[in-house]
């Protein structure tokens, strides 16, 4: 597999573009794309990349909150911008829908969750169909496999938020019951589906664990059937947990804590989805983001504050991560995305 890896570098407003070797777990640089639209600082720079794989969007957080479409070459890995778009406010997430047809972005400062339509060319476009003013702080917006559901963090609200989701037409409606509630000082930050979605999983960023819910078939309602610790005792900081992924099979989960500076590593149990954590490891610093690769062979964390991806090996019978190599990129890398070129 060729497969490419995305850096979304916020001090110095570009994307770091790096081939993956699947031997060694080395990246080589194939270049630096520069993200368009402010010329301000942005805290962070969220990225998404559309179901097929041939498009990359970047999200700078400073005014006039630009949002980038760019074409992905089939052969090279390289950015091609196709068009810019305001975005309401400044978002530190953003996804698509399961479809690719809408753009799905939450702010924690604006409070508020926005869905944008994306054009037939696969370019995001303004107005957008929908904004959601919810005081709380959001960071996260995420559709269901189904697409026909969706869910929020709502981190300073201690809630997950459930939605309805019309793919046609792009709107969320909100379900009833319209979400749970978590344990409070929690504050749910990230969110991922079990391989078959009838278990979401949510990283709690000062509550320093990982949260399960059954999720109905139905109706798409959550029942909260875990909450285990992400850090292991004896920590010396207090928890800031940040990122959360599922390996491709589902068998393993992970997530990332940056006041301590480490990578947690889950077995998920196939049959309740439950977890059992298996161990840490040194985490570049402040390892706000990361990504496992869509073999599923490794997973390459970025370090906020060492500005730097470091890729781990992903053992396949036990899930446990060793270190492989350190690569630097450009100032403040927080997010990473990886695709198959040509797939």
């Amino acid at each position: 597999m060729n497969i490419i890896c995305f850096v979304a570098c916020a001090e110095v407003r570009e994307i770091d573009v790096f081939r993956l070797d699947q031997a060694s777990g080395t990246l080589g640089r194939i270049g630096a794309f520069a993200v368009p639209g402010t010329d301000s600082p942005s805290p962070s720079l969220p990225l998404a990349i559309s179901p097929d794989g041939r498009i990359l969007y970047a999200a700078l957080r400073s005014p006039p909150f630009p949002v980038a479409s760019f074409a992905i070459d089939a052969s090279t890995g390289g950015l091609h911008l196709l068009d810019t778009a305001r975005l309401p406010e400044s978002m530190p997430w953003i996804a698509t829908d399961r479809g690719g047809r809408h753009l799905l972005a939450a702010s924690y400062g604006g409070n508020l969750l926005a869905v944008l339509p994306i054009g037939t060319q696969g370019v995001v476009r303004t107005p957008a169909r929908q904004v959601i003013p919810q005081p709380g702080h959001l960071h996260c917006l995420l559709t269901d496999p189904t697409n026909h559901h969706a869910y929020a963090t709502l981190i300073s609200g201690d809630r997950i938020l459930h939605y309805h989701f019309d793919a046609g037409a792009g709107r969320l409606s909100p379900a009833t019951p319209d979400g749970i509630a978590t344990a409070p000082g929690t504050n749910p930050r990230h969110l991922c589906f079990g391989r078959d979605g009838s278990v979401l999983y949510a990283v709690n960023d000062t509550g320093g664990s990982i949260s399960a819910y059954a999720v109905d078939p139905a109706s798409g309602d959550l029942r909260e059937i875990q909450t285990i610790p992400l850090l292991p005792s004896g920590a010396q900081a207090a928890p800031a947990a940040a990122d959360i992924h599922l390996t491709p099979d589902g068998r393993f989960l992970y997530a990332s804590e940056r006041a301590n500076n480490l990578l947690a590593a889950f077995r998920v149990d196939p049959a309740s989805g439950q977890l059992e954590m298996t161990g840490t490891v040194a985490a570049p610093t402040g390892p706000r983001g990361f990504a496992i690769e869509p073999g599923g062979r490794f997973l390459l964390c970025a370090g906020q504050q060492s500005h730097s991806v470091v890729s781990y090996a992903i053992d396949p019978q036990t899930g446990e991560l060793s270190r492989r190599a350190e690569t630097a990129t450009g100032g403040n890398p927080n997010w990473i995305e990886t695709v198959i070129l040509g797939s």
